[in-house]
């Protein structure tokens, strides 16, 4: 039978507000309201669901710090993850926010009600608490430790959720399942044993022996319970990834294994995430976990070390396995033995048996050259769905994006670049610059900083969506704060796919010669307060720190400047 959800009782909003569910719906059109962020829309989904019980909605203050500082609720139980709703201050004056004060929670994609938050405190966080704590350093080699001092808001609200709806999906369906409905199918095969095996990749051959061999030994079946919310960026897409899933559920011996997709957020948080994805997998119905080597780590740190040691993961579930009450299935790295063609834990492996491997780095080596993947590996299916949504860099969009003061030569470079990127062909080409693409079409009026910032992502998402497509997208705005380039670095790195690939060139024009050659005379009436907000003389030009390129028109000639930027992705592989 399925395992007893975290806390002892399945915290299904849905179904304990159903009666009330037309009462909920008529409150919230007359109730101001919260649009959720993405990670708060797979929060939310997974609070009202009850994937996260026994959470019955975002922590307040007491929770938080306690889960922070203890990896557990004020009232005892186990519970390693901060899951907390952010707000900004102006939200909270918009809102009048304030204790008892309900709010309408809505999807940001169709601006449904999902639920009526009350709040029971407003609260600022120690940020950097909360990522020493949880993440295990304040270090932004950490993508949520980047998402914590970027895109995290200043204040916390803490509240109990009224439900009114989940959230709706158009992809896969049919794979996607609440606790309870899982709990359901379970029940209904019979199913008295189940192993959850967690992904954010693509799995291979590895990953099934893998699975195979825990629920022989556990004498149990297997749910593939991959993350479909946000995970890593630059990760496969999960559109991808699930093609990939369907493909090698063919491979397991029949009625073995379940397909079954999670709305989570990671974090990727190492120790305290695999706690907190054992929970979840109970409260799911699983009555077994896989934690694996180095689970949920997000990499190397910026000392180029690995955030977290291989078997932490591991340590940490095994100190709380008592509490977890799920059964804890470790396993090393699975490795290919070709003499007998078979998989085995590197750990049993017999001293000088030859053994093979491939790299997630050498797999994407592969991918991107085109080179052979052996079937040893992989699926002949898995490679080929791999391959249509990661094709070869020489038919992979990119990105690239001139930045620097008005007049700097950066809309002339873009304009060369796209001549001879046009002239090249195997690839549409795309021409963003700065007043090409302003809404107002208003060339002398002057941007704010938060309108350069709404400015820069609308850039961005066009960018990415062509470069996803395997344009190639010349954009070039002045895009003066160093926040800013960063988000749109982040966004092509989520949003673009296979088309991530993203170079910042520093068009590094000195100002006087800017001034100089200004026909426009855009300087000129700055410098004489006709117009307010020109970057160069009223407000700085921050200098990129992660440039690829570094460019000047005053040093070198415009056909000099775009032949050392063919020259960069030529050397990228992609010309």
């Amino acid at each position: 039978m399925a395992s007893t959800p975290h806390g002892g009782v399945l915290k299904d909003l849905l179904a304990r507000d159903e009666g009330i569910r037309h009462v909920l719906k008529e409150e919230s059109l007359i109730l101001e309201d919260i649009i959720l962020s993405e990670r708060q829309l797979c929060d939310l989904e997974l609070v009202i669901n009850g994937g996260f019980s026994p959470l019955e909605g975002f922590m307040n203050q007491k929770d938080y710090e306690s889960v922070v500082d203890t990896l557990r609720l004020v009232d005892g139980t186990l519970f390693p993850m901060p899951v907390t709703l952010d707000v900004s201050q102006e939200d909270v004056d918009r809102l009048s926010l304030n204790k008892d004060k309900r709010v309408a929670l809505r999807d940001p994609r169709d601006g449904e009600a999902l639920a009526i938050l009350t709040v029971d405190d407003i609260y600022r966080p120690d940020r950097v608490r909360e990522a020493v704590n949880v993440l295990g350093a304040d270090d932004p080699a950490h993508p949520s430790v980047t998402y914590l001092r970027t895109r995290v808001k200043e204040f916390y609200v803490g509240g109990k959720i009224s439900a009114i709806q989940l959230p709706v999906h158009f992809d896969y369906v049919p794979l996607r399942y609440t606790p309870a409905e899982l709990r359901a199918h379970f029940n209904k095969l019979a199913w008295r044993k189940v192993v959850a095996f967690q992904t954010r990749n693509p799995m291979h051959r590895a990953h099934r022996e893998l699975t195979v061999r825990a629920a022989r030994q556990h004498q149990a079946n297997v749910l593939i319970h991959p993350v479909v919310g946000l995970t890593k960026p630059g990760d496969v897409d999960h559109f991808t990834r699930v093609r990939v899933y369907k493909s090698i559920m063919t491979r397991y011996p029949n009625g073995m294994a379940h397909l079954a997709l999670l709305p989570l957020a990671m974090r990727m948080a190492g120790p305290r995430e695999a706690v907190w994805h054992a929970i979840i997998r109970k409260n799911y119905g699983a009555t077994h976990f896989i934690v694996g080597r180095d689970h949920a780590g997000p990499g190397k740190n910026s000392q180029g070390k690995d955030f977290y040691g291989p078997y932490d993961a591991q340590e940490l579930v095994s100190k709380y396995r008592d509490e977890l009450q799920i059964t804890i299935v470790p396993f090393q790295q699975m490795t290919y033995l070709p003499s007998t063609d078979e998989y085995m834990p590197a750990d049993e492996v017999p001293n000088g048996v030859p053994t093979l491997d491939i790299s997630g780095t050498e797999l994407r080596r592969r991918l991107k050259t085109g080179a052979h993947i052996p079937d040893w590996f992989s699926y002949d299916a898995v490679v080929k769905t791999l391959r249509e949504s990661y094709p070869p860099r020489l038919k992979q969009g990119f990105i690239i994006f001139l930045t620097g003061l008005d007049n700097s030569g950066k809309d002339n470079i873009a304009r060369a670049l796209q001549t001879i990127f046009n002239e090249q062909g195997g690839r549409s080409v795309s021409l963003l610059l700065g007043d090409s693409i302003r809404h107002d079409l208003e060339p002398d009026r002057v941007l704010s900083r938060e309108e350069r910032h709404n400015h820069l992502q609308r850039i961005a998402f066009v960018a990415s969506e062509l470069a996803r497509a395997g344009a190639a997208v010349i954009a070039a705005p002045i895009a003066p704060h160093e926040a800013g380039r960063q988000a749109v670095r982040e966004a092509v790195m989520h949003q673009a796919g296979s088309g991530g690939n993203f170079f910042l060139i520093h068009v590094a024009t000195p100002i006087d010669y800017c001034e100089r050659t200004d026909r426009r005379g855009v300087y000129a009436r700055a410098r004489n307060g006709i117009i307010k907000g020109v970057v160069g003389v009223d407000e700085a030009f921050e200098v990129p720190k992660d440039a690829n390129l570094t460019v000047d028109v005053t040093r070198h000639s415009i056909p000099e400047i775009v032949h050392s930027i063919i020259l960069l992705l030529e050397t990228s592989g992609l010309l």
